[in-house]
């Protein structure tokens, strides 16, 4: 537990220096993929432009035609310094989502100045997703409204967007496990044009429903707390599944779960053993202009003294009942 606060603490404090202090950064071209520090890589392949778009931990911005070279960062995120969020934000696990002829980015800010728990003797610091949006995919993404979207003593964060087969959209998120002991995985109703929510968050399941994931305390081992990069897809089978991360004792690792309803109401159903090899996780998925299904995550190694992320692409085959990861993809 006490590597995991110290993690997420030092991305806090990298976070709020990148987005706040720094302003807009130098743009590098032609940056192979692998050079890229960045955590909780989310990829949207726009079919309007071309291009590939990348966003991620921090909120900055990269594009790329051809997934190879990439151009960045570009500094695309604009929020109110007087609302909840405050001057210096720190932005975590930003989602690029294009619906109904916009630009969503869902990212999950976090202001230090404001303490909603304390949980173990532990500050539980105001932490949520909100939805910007944008006419371009590469911003500049404002708030889509001043409403909150869940409770405001609630931590929560990596909120993933999904449209039913009503036609309806969600967020599915997390209710961090630093609040509420086990993690959860939930979900909640938003209003057609995401300017706020609907009625309140269902539960979908909880960290220790995992099989997989495990931390050990005083000499046992058991399932870990945490929840964490929620993303949904479909098969070609029409099955509704959720990559989502946690951690194998101290490797951060990723597994898959399966609606047996084929909606967001579950069932949800763990697979036994993780779909990635361990220290990849936070996951996402999406198609080439080439019609080639891949998934982005993040790796991570110490490098002098500092905690560095990489972004990392894998080759996958949706075209059974099931999501099979086949192997790193080097474009």
């Amino acid at each position: 537990m006490h590597k995991r606060i110290g993690i997420l603490t030092c991305i806090i404090m990298m976070s709020a220096f990148f987005n706040g202090v720094m302003g807009q950064r130098k743009v590098k071209h032609d940056i192979p993929l692998d050079s890229i520090r960045l955590s909780d890589p989310c990829i949207l392949a726009d079919e309007v432009s071309q291009m590939y778009y990348m966003t991620g931990t921090g909120g900055w911005l990269w594009k790329s035609k051809d997934l190879k070279k990439w151009s960045g960062p570009y500094w695309v995120v604009d929020v109110d310094e007087n609302s909840w969020m405050g001057e210096r934000p720190a932005i975590w696990a930003a989602e690029l989502h294009q619906y109904k002829g916009k630009y969503y980015d869902f990212a999950t800010f976090t202001n230090n100045d404001i303490i909603i728990d304390t949980v173990a003797g532990t500050k539980v610091p105001r932490r949520a997703t909100h939805i910007l949006v944008s006419d371009q995919p590469d911003g500049p993404y404002l708030p889509v409204s001043d409403e909150d979207y869940l409770p405001a003593n609630w931590a929560t964060l990596d909120g993933t967007f999904w449209v039913d087969a009503n036609d309806k959209p969600y967020m599915v998120f997390c209710h961090e496990w630093l609040q509420t002991g086990d993690g959860t995985m939930e979900k909640i109703l938003l209003k057609d044009d995401l300017s706020g929510a609907i009625g309140e968050s269902d539960l979908l399941f909880l960290a220790s429903d995992s099989p997989w994931s495990k931390r050990e305390v005083e000499g046992k081992v058991i399932p870990n707390q945490v929840t964490d990069g929620p993303y949904l897809f479909r098969t070609e089978s029409g099955r509704l599944g959720m990559i989502w991360t946690s951690w194998v004792f101290d490797v951060y690792t990723q597994g898959v779960a399966y609606s047996e309803s084929g909606t967001l109401d579950g069932p949800w159903v763990q697979e036994a053993k993780p779909i990635t090899p361990p220290n990849f996780g936070h996951g996402m998925l999406f198609e080439t202009f080439d019609g080639k299904s891949l998934m982005s995550a993040h790796s991570h190694r110490e490098e002098n003294g500092s905690y560095i992320r990489i972004p990392h692409l894998f080759e996958v085959d949706l075209t059974g009942d099931s999501l099979r990861v086949i192997g790193p993809y080097v474009p």
